[in-house]
């Protein structure tokens, strides 16, 4: 993922410019998310496919706005220039897991009990593993993006960069692959792969069918 997050992350010159990274980046997302979420529930490939191509497209659209307003108007703030396209990548990572994985609180997803048992099939349960996803993903891309702009900030400033003004791309490649590699494994740490609900906010049609206070659900990736 760290070379698509590098590319979308370059500053726009061009419609043509900003369009391939916008596309390469979602289109990965999208069938990441699509093909790691919880696949308990009943779902057609025709569907998966046409449900993956209007995420890309909607989130590649969304991608480029911040890049569009650069080629518009002239922001002379260099702090607002840069966060802007952070700002949106963080925000659009998270809608991606929203819409891609959008089936598991409309259909459910599967909710067991502490032996394996499976209970039923729980809407809440869907919503809420595609909740804590969407915030993991959030963090990962709003991080993995963030960092290298700040570093980038202050290596132009450093007599290395004045000497050596082509390896500014060099090291924000560089940076982006070491933070998204530290990032990574935090940011899918930060729920359990089995994540778990109390029975009083499942469905009630399913609190009849168990006795157990606490039910498990597998949350994808």
């Amino acid at each position: 993922m760290a070379p698509t997050v590098f590319f979308s992350m370059m500053p726009a010159k061009g419609i043509k410019s900003m369009i391939l990274p916008q596309v390469s980046l979602y289109t990965y997302t999208t069938a990441f998310n699509i093909s790691n979420g919880n696949a308990s529930y009943s779902r057609h490939l025709h569907e998966s496919v046409l449900l993956g191509t209007g995420v890309i497209a909607s989130s590649t659209f969304l991608g480029m706005i911040p890049y569009l307003v650069q080629l518009k108007f002239s922001l002379d703030n260099i702090w607002i220039r840069r966060a802007l396209p952070v700002f949106f990548l963080a925000h659009i990572s998270g809608m991606n897991v929203f819409t891609s994985r959008s089936l598991e609180p409309i259909r459910g997803i599967q909710v067991m009990d502490k032996e394996g048992n499976v209970i039923g099939h729980s809407k809440r349960a869907g919503r809420k593993a595609v909740n804590e996803t969407a915030i993991s993903r959030t963090v990962l891309f709003g991080t993995s993006a963030f960092i290298p702009e700040v570093f980038t900030y202050f290596f132009k400033r450093t007599q290395f960069f004045l000497q050596n003004p082509q390896s500014v791309w060099t090291m924000k490649l560089s940076c982006t692959f070491l933070v998204m590699g530290l990032v990574l494994p935090v940011s899918f740490s930060m729920f359990p792969q089995i994540g778990r609900i109390q029975r009083s906010k499942l469905e009630e049609e399913i609190q009849s069918l168990t006795e157990e206070t606490e039910l498990f659900y597998n949350r994808g990736v």
